[in-house]
C-alpha cells in the first residue's frame, strides 16, 4: 500500500510533526508512505516538496489579501479564517499519481484549494482527512470556541464583519464546503481526539461521513525518561530548582494561555507555606525571551528549538510540565512530556482530559481557573508521588500512543477506504 501524507508544512506545527510522525509509524509497519508538502525544510528522501517560490508566495498572499479585504483591512483574526481561494495542484505530482491512498492533513494558508481538493476527489483516490483543528467542519475557522453555528450551518460569522459590500463570506464558502463533500467518491475524516469527533460530528458539514478517532503517535525510543541532572547540565538550566517546563511553537500566542500559567506561578509564589521556594519556570518556542517578566519566579527562555536532543533534555530537565491553553486537540507537547516521564497539568478542555488522567499521571484543573491550575502545580511538585506519576505517564504513552499501536488503526482505515471505493466501481 502506498501512502501519501499531505501537508502546508514538513516541521514547522503540530499538524506537521504530528504528519511526519505518522509517516514513520506507517513505514515501519509495512506501509510504504512519504510526504507532499509545500514547505519543505530538510532533505529527507521520504518528503517531497510541491510549487514554484512565485507560486507559493502567490497562493499565500492571494487568499491573505482576500481575507484582509472582508475584514475591512484590519489584521485583527487575519490568521484566524481561511477561505482555500487559492492552493497548489498536486493531482499533476507523480507522488500523487503513484498513490493508493491520499491523506490530507493541515493543509490551509495556499497548499490546497477548495477547487485543488475537488480535483482530489475526482481522481477517485481513497481520500482520508486528519482533523487537526475545526476547519473541515466549519466555513472558514479553525477554532470554534462557544460558537456553535457549524451545527446548523456557517453564516454571519463571528470572526468577520457583519454585512458590508462583500457578503456573507462565512456562507458562501460554507455552500462550495457542502458541494464538496456531497461528491460522490471515497472521503473519511479522522479526529486525533474523542473531543473534537464529539464536534466534528454535530457539524452540519460532515452530516453522513465517516468520522474516527484516531491519536497522534510518537516515537517512545526517542521520547523517554532520561538522566534529569545530565539534561539540566545540557541546557544550562539550575540543578537545585524545581522546575515548571512550558512549550508552545509561539508561547506568546494568546490561546496558549500564558497569562494564566504566570498568575499560577504568582498564587505558588505568594502562598503562605513557601511553596513557591525554590521554583523556576522554563520555557521553549518563539518569543518565550518576551516573557520574562511575566514570572515573579525566576525564568529561563529556551527560545525556538529544532534540535531534538535538546527538546528531550527540555522535558527529562523539568519536575512538571503546564499547558494552560484555551483549546487544544491532542498536544503533541503533552505527549512528548509524558513518555519522558513528565507529570503535566493542563486545562479541563478539549483532548487534554483525555492525556491526562487526573491525579493518576498529573492533574487536570478547571477551564480557566488559575487558582486551580496553581493547585495542580502544587500538587505534583509537593504533595504526590512525582516517581509514580511519571511511571503512569509512561505507561499511558506506550498503550495509547506507540508507533505500532496507532499504524494499525491507520491501516485499518485505509483498508476500508480501498474497499469502499472497489465497491462503488
Amino acid at each position: 500500500m502506498r501512502v501519501l501524507i499531505v501537508d502546508t508544512s514538513e516541521m514547522t506545527g503540530g499538524a506537521a510533526v504530528a504528519a511526519n510522525r505518522l509517516m514513520d509509524a506507517l513505514n515501519n509497519n509495512g506501509v510504504k508512505a512519504r510526504m507532499l508538502v509545500r514547505d519543505k525544510t530538510t532533505d529527507s528522501l521520504t518528503v517531497a516538496g510541491v510549487g514554484g517560490s512565485l507560486q507559493k508566495k502567490w497562493c499565500f498572499l492571494w487568499e491573505r489579501l482576500c481575507v484582509f479585504c472582508h475584514l475591512g483591512f484590519s489584521r485583527k483574526n487575519l490568521f484566524a479564517v481561511d477561505i482555500a481561494n487559492a492552493g497548489i495542484d498536486i493531482t499533476k505530482t507523480r507522488e500523487f499519481k503513484e498513490a493508493d491512498v491520499i491523506h490530507l492533513h493541515w493543509i490551509n494558508q495556499g497548499m490546497l484549494s477548495l477547487r485543488g481538493i475537488k480535483k482530489i476527489l475526482d481522481s477517485g483516490k481513497p481520500v482520508v482527512w486528519t482533523m487537526h483543528d475545526m476547519w473541515p467542519a466549519t466555513a472558514v475557522c479553525h477554532l470554534v470556541f462557544d460558537c456553535r453555528k457549524f451545527v446548523t450551518g456557517c453564516s454571519r460569522c463571528p470572526l468577520l464583519p457583519s454585512g458590508g459590500i462583500f457578503g456573507d463570506l462565512a456562507r458562501r464558502v460554507w455552500k462550495r464546503k457542502r458541494r464538496l463533500f456531497r461528491r460522490p467518491g471515497s472521503l473519511s475524516f479522522v479526529t486525533c481526539s474523542k473531543w473534537l469527533a464529539s464536534d466534528a460530528k454535530r457539524s452540519k458539514l460532515l452530516e453522513g461521513l465517516k468520522i474516527t478517532s484516531i491519536p497522534n503517535p510518537i516515537d517512545i525510543r526517542t521520547f523517554c525518561p532520561g538522566d534529569r541532572e545530565e539534561a539540566r547540565r545540557l541546557l544550562g538550566l539550575p540543578q537545585e530548582r524545581r522546575l515548571i517546563l512550558f512549550v508552545a511553537q509561539n508561547v506568546s500566542h494568546a490561546n496558549k494561555g500564558m497569562a494564566y500559567l504566570a498568575e499560577a506561578c504568582k498564587k505558588l509564589s505568594g502562598g503562605q507555606d513557601d511553596a513557591g521556594d525554590g521554583l523556576g519556570v522554563v520555557m521553549l518556542g518563539g518569543s518565550s525571551d518576551e516573557l520574562v517578566s511575566a514570572f515573579d519566579i525566576p525564568a529561563y527562555p529556551l527560545g525556538y528549538l529544532s534540535d531534538t536532543v535538546k527538546i528531550v533534555a527540555a522535558y527529562r530537565a523539568a519536575d512538571v510540565f503546564v499547558l494552560p491553553s484555551l483549546s487544544e486537540n491532542l498536544p503533541n507537547t503533552i505527549m512528548e512530556a509524558m513518555a519522558c516521564g513528565v507529570p503535566c497539568v493542563g486545562f479541563n478542555v478539549g483532548g487534554i482530559p483525555e492525556m491526562i488522567d487526573h491525579r493518576k499521571n498529573g492533574y487536570v484543573a478547571a477551564y480557566k481557573d488559575a487558582a486551580d491550575l496553581a493547585r495542580g502545580m502544587h500538587w505534583v511538585l509537593h504533595e504526590a508521588d512525582s516517581a509514580a506519576l511519571g511511571r503512569e505517564a509512561v505507561r499511558k504513552v506506550s498503550v495509547s500512543y506507540s508507533q505500532h499501536s496507532v499504524a494499525m488503526k491507520y491501516i485499518e482505515v485505509y483498508n476500508q477506504a480501498i474497499a469502499y471505493r472497489h465497491y462503488r466501481l
